[in-house]
């Protein structure tokens, strides 16, 4: 039986059901990865043939698009979602982020899946909104600080652009503190994580070590440098619009039991792409419709999205949906000027926000 918590998504989960939605789309999904793979070869092929240092700019940058492609691509595999068979997906998820990016998957699924989803911009629950103490992104963390911290934070802005270029380094080392933290862990060790550390010792042996046998050290160095700072670019620009722009409410942790389609409506945002930033994004455009379904796959988002705004606006659930370019300028605006936390109320079965 349903849970007063769950019904309405309960109800809309049947009705997509219903149109097939929950079909796996798996070649489909491997031909998009295909696809991300060759853009990495042409980007990597491009960068060691050519002397000029414009050119191996522009093919760094497209080597970072094919490993965004294939980061979002897996992100999907990461919630089960591109097969029915469960080793399909992690096999995808381990080659997507240890391997080819050097993001530990154990703790992707961790921060990610187990406690991002089911508490989007909770305060003091969804990690990705806890930037402490480097930085404040909402008023209560602003209000609690000596006065010294809220004049750094009102400058905080500057620091964003290095910050944002350093955010894929302290994921791979947060990465490396979970991993080695769960395998002295005897009470949490598990097969999985023996899988993983090898994935990332592959990943340094495939990208940084065998490497320095045939060029100079200098120049992987490098490489590796770029590719790190690149992707953090592109991590932000697609993952960050769907959660810190301020249509996407900061929540308390009192609300964390609310009615779950109106905390995930509440706290996410979908934003517009081309059909070039479609492909590369991979769903994450469609947040909501991943929020409310993460085991859907990213092919559905676009047709699901129908019936998912008919419902919510015929239910009193917000449903926004930016512009990428406006998404992503307003999620920056937030370091400038934070977001206040606001409590999320029920009201005889309609939704209400209020501070």
């Amino acid at each position: 039986m349903m849970s007063a918590r769950t019904s309405g998504l309960g109800e809309l989960r049947d009705e997509l059901r219903a149109s097939g939605f929950f079909e796996k789309p798996t070649t489909r999904i491997l031909t998009e990865l295909t696809i991300f793979l060759l853009i990495m070869l042409v980007g990597l092929v491009g960068y060691l043939v050519t002397e000029s240092l414009l050119l191996k700019a522009a093919a760094v940058m497209v080597f970072t698009l094919g490993s965004l492609g294939v980061t979002i691509n897996t992100h999907t595999s990461s919630h089960y979602a591109t097969s029915d068979r469960r080793w399909v997906n992690e096999f995808l998820t381990y080659f997507g982020y240890p391997f080819l990016v050097g993001f530990s998957a154990t703790y992707w699924w961790h921060k990610h899946v187990v406690r991002h989803h089911p508490s989007p911009n909770v305060i003091g629950l969804d990690d990705d909104v806890d930037l402490q103490p480097l930085f404040a992104v909402n008023t209560a963390e602003m209000h609690a600080r000596s006065a010294l911290l809220r004049g750094y934070y009102r400058a905080q802005w500057l620091v964003v652009p290095i910050a944002i270029f350093l955010n894929s380094f302290n994921l791979e080392l947060s990465g490396w503190r979970h991993l080695i933290g769960a395998l002295r862990d005897p009470t949490r060790r598990r097969i999985m994580h023996w899988i993983d550390l090898a994935a990332l010792c592959l990943q340094w042996l495939l990208w940084i070590v065998l490497p320095m046998f045939i060029w100079p050290p200098a120049h992987v160095c490098l490489f590796y440098l770029l590719r790190r700072g690149l992707i953090s670019y592109a991590f932000f620009a697609v993952f960050v619009p769907a959660h810190f722009p301020p249509e996407a409410m900061f929540i308390d942790r009192e609300s964390k039991d609310a009615d779950l389609m109106l905390l995930q409506t509440s706290t996410t945002v979908n934003f517009r792409t081309g059909i070039i930033g479609r492909l590369l994004c991979a769903g994450v455009n469609y947040q909501i419709e991943h929020h409310l379904f993460p085991g859907m796959s990213h092919v559905h988002y676009a047709q699901a999205s129908r019936i998912i705004e008919a419902y919510c606006r015929s239910h009193g659930y917000p449903y926004r949906t930016l512009g990428w370019g406006e998404a992503v300028v307003k999620s920056l605006l937030v370091f400038y000027r934070p977001k206040p936390v606001h409590t999320l109320v029920n009201a005889s079965g309609a939704t209400a926000v209020v501070k």
